[in-house]
């Protein structure tokens, strides 16, 4: 007997087929349409800008500060947030945060499908909210349109949950790098946050995505990047101790800035009115706090420039850090639509501003360029994705150690101090928890020979159907389920209890051999160079808990499996994680303690 699983040729080290260059090929076709989504989005900005604070039907670039409104100004925000509220509530509830959770949710629960209305309305209502002075930023709303995009594309196509994923993702993708031009960030933003999972299937499609993005976004004529800086700072102690130090104010702020955004959404969800009048409260404090700082309004990318220019004191860092984070944390609380990216760097940065006086001497924007990534990459809990953002974003290369030595503090910092991220709280909150960790498989690195019972009791095919049912109702009888074989040692069957009485009310007769009744019958066997992952689906699609190990040479039983043993390897993982023991002792050896549940 032979199975189909007979050789170990199958075994790579990826399971990618070539299916991936298909999804691939649809891939470039979802980024050109994310490219187009991002571009009409920033046009809408500035269109609804221009429209909310000037009376302009007009593209030109003009600064919020310079608004001839004065204090009418402050409706503008309230106004922009109702039709955003009306459009939530009559329209897609789903348009409501900044995306990236929505996105989030959909890959998890969803099936990774979004319908067209987001797709429409989450760039009209973000550029509705961003154009009337909302704080935020285009990157979540373009993420959610692109990744809207590309689930759009892959179900009209028959594809696989798991490649209707990988497309959202390019989608969203594609869109970042058309905001930021940034296509290393954004593939980094897709492993660390959307895709849950680290694999060629879905890594090479949505780096296809970013690149051809990227591609077509240089043929268009897009600035990139987007904030030149050419500052550094040469490595030493000194160097090190501020990029850390920057590294743990950014964790703090981040961890700040989570819990203030937070305790506005609970707040908000105390009043007794319908959440379609939440933006116009966030929106009238948008509109005070504008007043207050005009340079907390709007995308804010000149403030990010004149940061890295050193162009920004210390005393109006520290007013912008303040409104900035009061009227984004109300507004986004309040469930209007707009995106986070920006307003972390901006906030991050202006910390970095006031906190340049005490650090080494650097180049004018160094500090707050760190500040910048760590605090996106802490509150984010991305700091791959942080780096190589901020690197992208001045095309300054130079500054990459420094870069990471910040954020990976600044994620060490929020890691330990809080239980989850400003992106995967709100899909908490909805009852379901995200693991955020990649880890092989223990099932994937572990053979049936390393963990089966070696000692196999069995039962001979001579036994009688009468034999066996004594057999297994025996007080000394230790298990639940025996193999049956024959003469040469070749498994034909397990025999347990619901078998036997299966038998009985067939009307088989009591001295009909065990041989007899397996006779023809279908078996599935394991083999002891099998994987573990392979042995689960075998046992569930059989639809046992046992099954026999059998020699791939000449099919005599060796051993025998089952889900126990499997169980085995997770609490010997546990084990690994829990134990601590000195393996070079240089004192009195110690017995490391027994765990609970070890045998004896």
């Amino acid at each position: 007997m032979k199975s189909a699983n007979a050789g170990n040729g199958h075994l790579r080290d990826f399971t990618t087929d070539p299916r991936v260059l298909v999804i691939a090929a649809i891939a470039v076709v979802v980024a050109t349409a994310g490219l187009f989504a991002g571009i009409v989005l920033l046009k809408l900005i500035r269109l609804a800008t221009n429209i909310a604070y000037f009376g302009q039907f007009s593209l030109a670039e003009l600064r919020l500060a310079d608004t001839p409104l004065g204090l009418a100004a402050v409706v503008v925000p309230v106004v922009g947030a109702l039709i955003i509220g009306l459009m939530a509530r009559f329209g897609s509830e789903k348009i409501r945060g900044h995306g990236i959770p929505e996105a989030i949710e959909a890959i998890l629960l969803g099936r990774s499908r979004l319908d067209a209305k987001v797709a429409v309305l989450k760039p009209l209502s973000s550029a509705i909210s961003i154009g009337s002075g909302g704080p935020f930023g285009a990157e979540g709303p373009i993420i959610m349109t692109g990744g809207a995009i590309g689930s759009l594309i892959a179900q009209m196509l028959p594809v696989s949950d798991n490649e209707r994923k990988t497309l959202l993702v390019a989608g969203a993708a594609a869109g970042m790098t058309t905001v930021f031009g940034t296509p290393i960030a954004a593939i980094m933003l897709a492993v660390e946050l959307l895709l849950f999972e680290w694999t060629p299937r879905s890594f090479i499609p949505v780096a296809v995505a970013a690149i051809v993005a990227e591609v077509e976004r240089t043929l268009l004529h897009l600035p990139g990047p987007i904030f030149p800086f050419s500052g550094t700072m040469e490595a030493s102690v000194t160097g090190l101790g501020g990029w850390v130090l920057i590294g743990i104010c950014a964790g703090l702020l981040s961890g700040l800035l989570t819990q203030l955004v937070y305790a506005c959404e609970d707040a908000f969800l105390k009043l007794p009115i319908h959440w379609m009048w939440w933006p116009m409260i966030g929106g009238l404090v948008v509109g005070i706090g504008g007043l207050i700082e005009p340079q907390a309004l709007g995308v804010g990318y000149d403030n990010i420039a004149d940061m890295l220019d050193g162009r920004t004191v210390a005393t109006a860092a520290l007013l912008l850090l303040v409104v900035k984070a009061i009227i984004w944390s109300v507004a986004l609380g309040s469930g209007t639509s707009g995106g986070v990216l920006a307003p972390l760097l901006i906030m991050g940065g202006a910390m970095g501003a006031v906190l340049s006086g005490i650090l080494p001497e650097a180049s004018p924007g160094f500090w707050p360029l760190l500040a910048m990534a760590a605090t996106m990459g802490g509150t984010m809990r991305a700091p791959l994705t942080a780096t190589f953002f901020a690197t992208e974003l001045t095309g300054n290369t130079h500054v990459l150690v420094p870069l990471i030595a910040a954020c990976a503090t600044a994620h060490a910092v929020t890691v330990l101090l809080m239980k989850r991220s400003i992106l995967t709280e709100k899909v908490a909150r909805r009852g379901h928890h995200i693991i955020r960790e990649y880890r092989v498989d223990p099932f994937a690195l572990t053979r049936v020979r390393e963990v089966m019972t070696t000692r196999v009791e069995s039962v001979p095919a001579t036994m009688t159907l009468h034999g066996a049912a004594t057999f297994l109702t025996a007080p000394d009888t230790r298990h639940p389920s025996f193999p049956v074989i024959n003469e040469a040692g070749h498994v034909l069957g397990v025999i347990d209890p619901p078998a036997i009485l299966r038998w009985r009310r067939n009307g088989k007769h009591r001295k009909a051999t065990l041989g007899q009744l397996l006779a023809g019958s279908k078996i599935t066997l394991a083999y002891p160079d099998e994987y573990l992952e392979a042995l689960s689906d075998k046992l569930l699609l059989a639809n046992v808990s046992h099954l026999p190990v059998v020699s791939r040479e000449d099919e005599r039983l060796v051993g025998y499996i089952g889900w126990k043993d499997m169980m085995r390897v997770r609490s010997k993982k546990q084990a690994e994680e829990r134990d601590r023991t000195a393996l070079l002792s240089f004192g009195a050896k110690r017995e490391p303690q027994q765990s609970v549940g070890d045998p004896a």
